[in-house]
């Protein structure tokens, strides 16, 4: 037994070491990456900062990685990854306010989030920025750091790599991770909902994700916002796509569709003044050049095109990937001519017949022409903050599941968003319609309409959905019209037609206009592709709106065979006689 004097002398000695140690524990504070955190703004502020803290990925290839963390606590946190847009970097949704710039970014932010009690990883992807896609960021580790078009195997992958890091380092709680991000980052977010509790491997073959350190991860919650579900679809559209249906495996390069040139163009432009493309030929796997020469020539299409169609389908969509996907609340624009509402309606038609959770926003925002309504982006974004504390925090109710908000277009630009209208479920936020019709046929040909019209439409030179045009009749067009008693269209537009063609590599192209006086306003529009030679029956959809046709406007349904630049004009020389047109408009 110890004497009274040794028992007091070491008590003295643990009391000491207490003291010692204290001080030590408390000061210790979470170093995400090995990157020392600043208070600031209300919360710590865990930068990359120069090139040589960039945190490398599975294959090497440094990321330029920022974390932001609640004002106190240690961990583990509920984190939420927010990815930026094509061209974008890191700091496009890091801001010194929750209220960001008021609109696309108010109370959608890393302070915001972080000032909730998440922790937040705002990165730049690969080919970015300084993720190898300055020029002067291409260390040695950047050699094959090209972008590779939000591959799950290594855009997706890099996205859960860090997260693995960050559950090792106590950070991040594997069971309670949110992703969120607009266009490029939507695409993203979808990706590694469908994932979910995988990785993909760079063979094809699917893995159980797990950090480094063997944690078991997945995605608990994802927050698209202008995404793209089917990338194939988006910027190739055939027309086969039915919102009353779940698009089959394939759908949509069976066939090939028709190109959004104008958006096409513009993005691989962006690509390569701003990333880091691959040279030509350097990776058969990431060949971004090859693909838009192959797809910007055109028509025919050969087996080389069929194959990276293909491709694209398999690996740079959620779409198409197996299994029940995380709870998602998706956000599309009416108006968006890049990303539309299709793009979600995929996604919750898949997912609603899973038994999984999938909620729907729409509004006028998105990508050029959208308006992004400040009513609308502020009520979006609180709703996707309510749906990430209820899904990763377990407080509060997000929107019910199946559930859809709807805002409408108005006009002027600037007026507030119309609504917001609220369903149960998609069907049911349009429970009536407006049909119109003809059996008289009528033929168009590829030499198209107006090409003035067409080139004020084009959504990269007009940036205004409310836009209008002095009204007229195009020559070389079939025309279909009614007078409006005053309603408000939710939804897409249906066009079934007999349709004889005779020629190759076919497409029509479809008008929705709000016919007002010697005004007429471009509500909505779609494109058809035709095999060749094709008779029959056929319907297919316009991209849809939210829009209020006023009492006595003609409603005007416009078919032509050409609607250049934004959508590819065809190499063949055909003609397409449609007769027993009806147009059916979902209304609320």
């Amino acid at each position: 037994m110890l004497s009274r004097g040794m028992r007091l002398l070491s008590c003295a000695g643990v009391l000491a070491l207490v003291v010692l140690v204290a001080p030590a524990l408390a000061a210790a504070e979470p170093a995400p990456f090995g990157h020392a955190c600043k208070a600031q703004d209300g919360v710590r502020f865990c930068p990359t900062e120069g090139l040589t803290q960039r945190v490398p990925s599975f294959d090497k290839v440094p990321l330029d990685a920022d974390v932001t963390l609640p004002p106190s606590g240690e961990g583990p946190f509920p984190t939420i990854v927010m990815m930026h847009g094509w061209g974008g970097e890191k700091t496009a949704f890091e801001s010194a306010t929750p209220e960001g710039d008021g609109n696309e970014t108010f109370d959608y932010n890393n302070v915001y989030f972080a000032q909730h009690g998440y922790a937040v990883l705002n990165y730049t992807a690969r080919g970015w920025g300084n993720s190898c896609g300055k020029p002067e960021s291409r260390t040695e580790e950047c050699k094959e750091g090209w972008i590779r078009l939000a591959d799950q195997r290594y855009e997706a992958r890099d996205t859960q790599y860090l997260l693995g890091l960050l559950a090792d380092q106590n950070i991040t709680k594997p069971s309670a991770i949110g992703v969120t991000g607009i266009s490029y980052g939507g695409g993203q977010s979808i990706e590694l909902a469908y994932l979910y509790n995988r990785i993909r491997l760079p063979n094809g073959e699917f893995a159980p994700w797990k950090s480094p350190k063997g944690k078991a991860m997945h995605i608990a919650a994802a927050f698209p916002r202008w995404p793209w579900s089917d990338l194939v679809n988006a910027l190739e559209p055939n027309g086969r796509f039915l919102d009353s249906e779940i698009a089959p495996p394939g759908q949509s390069y069976e066939p090939i569709g028709v190109e959004i040139q104008s958006y096409v163009s513009g993005l691989y432009a962006d690509g390569q003044a701003l990333g880091y493309v691959a040279p030509a030929g350097a990776d058969e796997e990431a060949d971004l050049s090859k693909w838009y020469s192959l797809v910007n020539a055109g028509e025919p299409y050969l087996l080389e095109a069929e194959a990276i169609s293909k491709q694209i389908y398999t690996y740079h969509q959620g779409y198409g990937l197996s299994g029940k996907p995380a709870p998602m609340l998706l956000e599309s624009g009416w108006t968006d001519a890049l990303f539309p509402v299709e793009q979600s309606l995929r996604v919750y038609n898949q997912t609603r017949s899973l038994k999984s959770y999938a909620a729907l926003m729409f509004g006028d925002l998105g990508h050029s022409p959208g308006s992004n309504k400040q009513n609308t982006d502020r009520d979006f974004n609180e709703k996707g903050a309510a749906f990430f504390a209820a899904k990763l925090q377990h407080s509060g109710k997000a929107p019910a599941n199946g559930s859809v908000t709807a805002y409408t277009q108005t006009c002027p630009q600037g007026e507030p968003g119309g609504g917001p209208f609220t369903a149960p479920n998609w069907a049911r936020l349009h429970r009536h319609s407006v049909t119109f019709a003809s059996a008289a046929p009528q033929t168009f040909t590829s030499a198209g309409g107006n090409p003035t019209i067409a080139a004020e439409e084009d959504p990269i030179a007009n940036s205004d959905a409310c836009k209008t045009l002095k009204a007229e009749t195009e020559p070389n067009t079939a025309n279909y019209t009614t007078t409006s008693t005053g309603f408000t269209l939710l939804g897409l537009p249906t066009v079934t037609a007999t349709i004889k063609t005779t020629g190759p590599f076919g497409e029509i192209a479809a008008r929705l206009w709000d016919v007002s006086g010697t005004e007429q306003r471009l509500i909505s529009r779609g494109v058809y592709r035709l095999t060749e030679n094709q008779t029959g029956t056929i319907s297919f959809q316009l991209h849809g709106n939210g829009y209020t046709f006023p009492a006595g406007d003609t409603v005007k349904l416009q078919l032509l065979g050409r609607d250049a630049p934004y959508y590819r004009a065809s190499n063949g020389t055909f003609a397409v006689e449609a007769s027993n047109v009806s147009v059916s408009l979902p209304t609320k």
